[in-house]
């Protein structure tokens, strides 16, 4: 491992990897090293075998070392997709594991996490987890805490998650070792106006919706955190209502087959619940307006029925 001279940086590409992963980190590296006129950086691909490897835009990256011959290098990343392997299960982690033990700074972008954990260097240890597979990495490795932040370096491993992490990731190689004036030129060169923290949580999207969740209201995140915590054994809405309101009323799960029948909700009997006036208007004043006042719940006909209330006044048999 080298002592002196330029930071070195191995990229190991694995088949389908992410392109743009790539290209965020070499890029800023670039032109650190044009600004000052001297090299800071030098970078090298490295993957399995000497054949070029397809990234995830079907570009094909011809390697400059095989990993096994890969030793000069400060810092290896790998890039990955999440279904990523090592076409030699035994000498590949193990090379990785030597690297280890002489010092280098092992990484992952995005995907690469999964064959850096795969390797066992993740144990006990917590790394960055793109939010499109967060679910599928901790129920793989159970034993590696999965942060939401961007980038997470914790002593001699650095994750990021996702191209733009990675970007930001080199703007703060950059600033360790050439300063802070040198990486806001290189931000600027790119028009990188926004370089975030390091702790900065990823951006996630709403289903159906065109905003990201931290623009939702606190109570609204909390609800959907606990319903997709609770995929496999549902809570109840009015449960999971009062938790996010501040209420004290431990949350229950929703009880379809642990109650007799007569005692259930409405909601939880025929479908959603119906309520106010304006159901009871569709009932009485449109043909077929039973059927009606159903379908604008989704559920037709039984989520009238089902409604002891609404059938109560307009004296409609409750099933």
């Amino acid at each position: 491992m080298p002592t002196g001279g330029p930071l070195r940086l191995g990229f190991l590409m694995f088949p389908g990897f992410p392109m743009a992963c790539l290209t965020s980190a070499i890029e800023p590296l670039r032109a650190a090293n044009e600004i000052i006129g001297h090299k800071a950086f030098e970078w090298l691909l490295v993957a399995e075998d000497a054949a070029p490897v397809r990234s995830s835009a079907e570009v094909r990256f011809e390697p400059d070392v095989r990993l096994a011959d890969c030793g000069d290098v400060d810092h290896l990343y790998l890039l990955s997709p999440p279904t990523g392997a090592f076409a030699d299960p035994r000498h590949g982690p193990a090379r990785l594991r030597w690297l280890d033990r002489t010092g280098v700074v092992l990484g992952a972008f995005s995907g690469g996490i999964f064959p850096l954990a795969r390797a066992g260097l993740m144990e006990g240890r917590g790394c960055s987890v793109h939010w499109c597979y967060e679910a599928a990495f901790k129920a793989e490795f159970p034993k590696v805490t999965a942060s939401e932040t961007v980038i997470l370096r914790e002593g001699r491993r650095i994750t990021a998650s996702g191209a733009g992490a990675v970007f930001d990731l080199m703007l703060r190689l950059i600033e360790e070792r050439l300063g802070r004036q040198c990486m806001t030129e290189v931000a600027c060169w790119f028009q990188h106006p926004f370089v975030r923290d390091e702790d900065a949580s990823q951006k996630v999207p709403v289903a159906r919706t065109g905003y990201t969740a931290d623009r939702l209201p606190a109570s609204i995140r909390e609800a959907i955190r606990l319903f997709e915590d609770h995929v496999e054994d549902p809570l109840r809405i009015s449960d999971v209502a009062a938790a996010v309101d501040g209420g004290r009323v431990p949350l229950r799960h929703d009880g379809r087959s642990r109650v007799r029948d007569g005692d259930r909700e409405p909601h939880l009997r025929g479908g959603p619940r119906l309520h106010g006036r304006h159901d009871e208007l569709h009932v009485r004043q449109r043909p077929g307006g039973v059927r009606r006042a159903g379908d604008r719940r989704g559920r037709g006909e039984h989520a009238v029925y089902g409604d002891r209330r609404l059938c109560g006044r307009l004296q409609l048999p409750w099933r």
